[in-house]
């Protein structure tokens, strides 16, 4: 495992914190609706940068490091496409205006990159002191992927979700977005925002996520810097993205079918390199050059599978997937948003 000093990791920290400041910045001062070029330009702008990182840190720590990098990168930037299209739900089914989607987007980022940093360092502790916990982060994404693929053309039941039916229970919530606060007071009485709502089922989906993509990276690389840059820098561009792929995302009708074999293959590697320490040095191991030819394969697949397929049925649409059935009740109409 390469060792990553100090000085790296606040740089390192410190550029991304750069970045978050100018989207914060930008979301704040600037509330407007993300055209197409300025959301291509972003993107481009992030990928860039991902990708240059990557070759810096290639040519410092060498090309093992270089390809675990990469290899994790794209399944958190894979996992984090499919984190778009619960953000399209969410924004849809609370009618956000375009002009605060911004906002909400930086929010969403800041709490997801929060969220696994904390897991991250939860994870890297635990891999250090027990070599099982390969074993229970493999049957998780296994048991996620087979949840994934059962579920893969349902949508997120996010007005059934238990923390947004009991803020909206417990909290007086205006009805309009009072030009995007997130608290008001009328008649004085203190009452939040749809808004308010919003950030909350954001945070409850990036915690989700969270609890997903940490042990799929860990499944690409052990090294927690690893983990976290590739993290980061697939999250940075996630705002972008939205509104670049925004009339995009229902093309991709395989995603999710594409997404449940990465999970379920980084889940079998895991167990590999579980059974090989901890059992018999035999049991084979799953390399990294390997892994990222694999999940490059599936991707590239299930993409070019996902145009020919809506291109020959126009009304094919994609979902994002779900970890679980829905509700029997939960396709009646639910009230919007007070």
């Amino acid at each position: 495992m390469q060792h990553i000093s100090t000085l790296t990791w606040v740089a390192t920290v410190g550029l991304i914190l750069a970045l978050l400041a100018v989207d914060l910045i930008l979301a704040a001062a600037r509330p407007h609706k993300v055209g197409f070029g300025e959301a291509t330009a972003w993107s481009v702008f992030y990928i860039a940068v991902a990708v240059a990182f990557g070759v810096w840190f290639t040519v410092q720590y060498g090309s093992e490091s270089g390809t675990e990098y990469f290899a994790g990168y794209l399944v958190e930037k894979s996992l984090s496409v499919d984190n778009l299209f619960v953000f399209v739900i969410i924004m849809g089914t609370f009618a956000v205006p375009e002009k605060h989607q911004h906002k909400v987007l930086t929010f969403g980022i800041i709490l997801a990159l929060v969220m696994r940093a904390i897991f991250i360092a939860l994870g890297a502790a635990l891999l250090s002191l027990f070599s099982f916990v390969f074993l229970l982060f493999g049957l998780l994404l296994i048991y996620t992927a087979v949840q994934l693929f059962k579920h893969r053309d349902e949508d997120p039941d996010v007005e059934n979700n238990i923390v947004i039916r009991s803020a909206r229970r417990l909290l007086p919530v205006t009805d309009d977005y009072v030009g995007g606060r997130l608290t008001t007071r009328i008649d004085g009485r203190r009452m939040v925002t749809p808004l308010f709502v919003v950030l909350i089922a954001i945070g409850s989906i990036d915690l989700l996520f969270a609890l997903d993509s940490i042990p799929a990276v860990f499944g690409v690389t052990e090294q927690p810097y690893i983990v976290f840059t590739a993290n980061a820098f697939a999250l940075l561009g996630l705002r972008a993205l939205y509104f670049l792929v925004q009339g995009l995302l229902d093309r991709l009708v395989y995603l999710s079918t594409g997404l449940a074999l990465v999970l379920a293959f980084i889940g079998a590697k895991l167990i590999l390199h579980w059974a090989h320490v901890d059992i018999d040095p035999r049991v084979p191991e799953i390399s990294t050059p390997l892994s990222l030819t694999v999940i490059i394969t599936v991707l590239v697949v299930v993409t070019v599978a996902s145009l020919i397929k809506t291109r020959r049925d126009p009304s094919a649409k994609a979902h994002p997937g779900s970890l679980q059935g829905q509700r029997p009740d939960s396709t009646e109409d639910t009230p919007p948003p007070r």
